[in-house]
């Protein structure tokens, strides 16, 4: 996939941390590192969003659905 070319602008400290891991051959340029965290901070947001979603169901609406039907039907379910 094709990459578009960003300026990105850091302070001394986080600079510094980044060229750590490459220079420790964590990864193999600034370049790759960076794109490393911004695609692990994204991830990490996404997840808080489900999370949060997540929160807002009601437990046993959720429970009614899930259970919807299965009474008519579980007289054909074969035994285990």
């Amino acid at each position: 996939m094709p990459k578009a070319k960003v300026a990105v602008t850091l302070d001394p400290v986080t600079l510094r941390r980044v060229d750590r891991l490459v220079r420790d051959a964590q990864f193999p340029n600034r370049s790759q590192a960076i794109e490393a965290a911004v695609a692990a901070q994204l991830d990490r947001l996404e997840g808080r969003r489900l999370i949060a979603e997540c929160a807002k169901l009601d437990p046993a609406e959720e429970r009614a659905l899930a259970d919807e039907g299965l009474d008519v039907d579980a007289a054909a379910w074969p035994e285990y």
